[in-house]
């Protein structure tokens, strides 16, 4: 049976994560300070501390449980469709529901790495994050037939990521739909064309 010391960290540690995701994702990693973390998730000080040993490994578990939500989101979609192809452009669709969130405010990954050192854990952070979402697309390639499917992975998490950019710059959510015609555009060319077999009607002999 969990004590309640450990049930007192867990709940600290949900409300740390909480207050981050809210603010960190809003203001920014580097903008918002750690008293205002404390504050807003009203626990002690010595709670972050204690359970992440500060603000580095707090921006750490941050942007893992934004990949964590990301998956999530992305294979739902991924799954609720059967055909090769739409599962491809399934990734674009789940975009555009992210897009229309009122507290959309871009990549997490992208505002957070922009500000980070090399080699930090948050750099770290977001290479897995970004190599997992590049294997994702090569899978969903090499499953629709693609003859190069690192190579259409490529392209594809390309307009991924500009999709993202133009949402939030432009503050314009119609973005999605554009990436994803785009995706259509690129997977098309990219897999092999389906082999039509063409019906010859044979030809009628005239009587004599």
């Amino acid at each position: 049976m969990m004590n309640t010391r450990s049930v007192a960290k867990a709940t600290a540690r949900e409300r740390l994560l909480s207050a981050a995701d809210e603010l960190f994702y809003a203001e920014g990693v580097q903008t918002v300070g750690i008293d205002r973390i404390i504050e807003h998730a009203g626990v002690a000080k010595a709670s972050l501390y204690n359970t992440f040993g500060g603000k580095e490994q707090l921006i750490r578990a941050y942007l893992d449980s934004r990949h964590a939500g990301m998956t999530e989101r992305l294979l739902q979609a991924i799954n609720s469709v059967d055909d090769p192809r739409d599962r491809l452009l399934a990734v674009f669709e789940s975009q555009r529901e992210l897009f229309t969130e009122p507290d959309f405010h871009g990549c997490a990954f992208v505002a957070a790495s922009a500000e980070a050192k090399h080699g930090s854990a948050i750099e770290e952070a977001s290479d897995v994050s970004r190599a997992w979402l590049r294997a994702l697309f090569t899978d969903l390639a090499r499953e629709a037939g693609a003859p190069e499917p690192e190579t259409l992975a490529r392209q594809l998490h390309l307009l991924y990521d500009g999709g993202s950019l133009c949402a939030r710059m432009d503050r314009d959510a119609a973005a999605a739909a554009v990436a994803r015609g785009a995706a259509s555009v690129l997977i098309d060319a990219a897999l092999p064309k389906r082999s039509r077999t063409a019906t010859v009607q044979p030809a009628r002999r005239r009587s004599d």
